[in-house]
């Protein structure tokens, strides 16, 4: 039986780790090629990409951080050598330091907007080069940039509201070109950036309807319904996946 994305080349930011490697062991099950970047946390990547090849899919690494745009273009391209082609670009890499916004210094706002935002926008534009028609471009946004249930995320809250807009925008943008770009817009997810036993996770629990945090693979999910042909005519959508946190 062929899998949806038999063929099909996919890069994830920010994949060795949480909902970014979720979803690149998801669409390398579907039958893509996937490439990940990392920052920081070599073994980390290198373990995503080793569990992929067991299962008999096919994988990459790629060093690059999110904030250094050069990085991340070439990341793109290495992606397009390695593979012969571009298919689904998963804006995953991002970053937030739960804290009161009075508190907040620039370097970390600096940092919030350089991967959330910046890092979007050039990863982004270096993939339409090679995006043909069926393309995906896929951002994770988040609940927050839509409505905010708990405090100690604003600078990030105001970064994913950037991102939905972005997402809106573009996709009214490249339409015509049957390409499509949707933001998967996760709640509280058990991660190590937002782990269910942390100290932020009281108030964001309780903010849900089905009253728990949500796992990796159920955003992973998603971003593989968008990533496939199902979805042909979903596009500038926001798909919140958030246990009913923003009902």
């Amino acid at each position: 039986m062929s899998k949806k994305l038999e063929g099909k080349s996919a890069l994830v930011t920010g994949g060795s780790r949480g909902i970014g490697a979720a979803i690149a062991k998801r669409l390398a099950s579907d039958g893509a090629h996937v490439a990940i970047t990392y920052s920081k946390g070599a073994d980390a990547a290198a373990s995503v990409v080793d569990d992929i090849k067991r299962a008999g899919g096919k994988a990459i690494a790629i060093q690059a951080d999110a904030a250094d745009s050069d990085a991340v273009k070439a990341a793109v391209e290495k992606t397009v050598s390695v593979f012969g082609r571009l298919d689904v670009l998963v804006n995953n890499a991002g970053t937030a330091f739960p804290k009161s916004f009075e508190e907040s210094t620039l370097a970390e706002m600096n940092r919030v907007i350089d991967i959330n935002i910046r890092g979007v926008l050039v990863a982004t534009q270096a993939a339409l080069k090679h995006m043909k028609r069926g393309g995906r471009i896929i951002m994770i946004g988040s609940a927050v940039g839509e409505r905010v249930a708990a405090p100690g995320l604003v600078p990030y809250a105001a970064t994913k509201g950037a991102v939905k807009m972005f997402s809106q925008a573009l996709a009214r943008e490249i339409g015509s070109r049957g390409i499509t770009v949707n933001n998967v817009q996760p709640g509280p997810i058990d991660t190590e950036l937002n782990p269910a036993a942390g100290d932020w996770a009281v108030p964001q629990k309780a903010a849900t309807a089905l009253d728990r945090y949500g796992h990796v693979d159920e955003i992973a999910a998603m971003v593989a319904f968008v990533a496939g042909p199902d979805s042909s005519y979903v596009t500038g959508a926001n798909l919140t996946v958030d246990g009913g946190m923003n009902a």
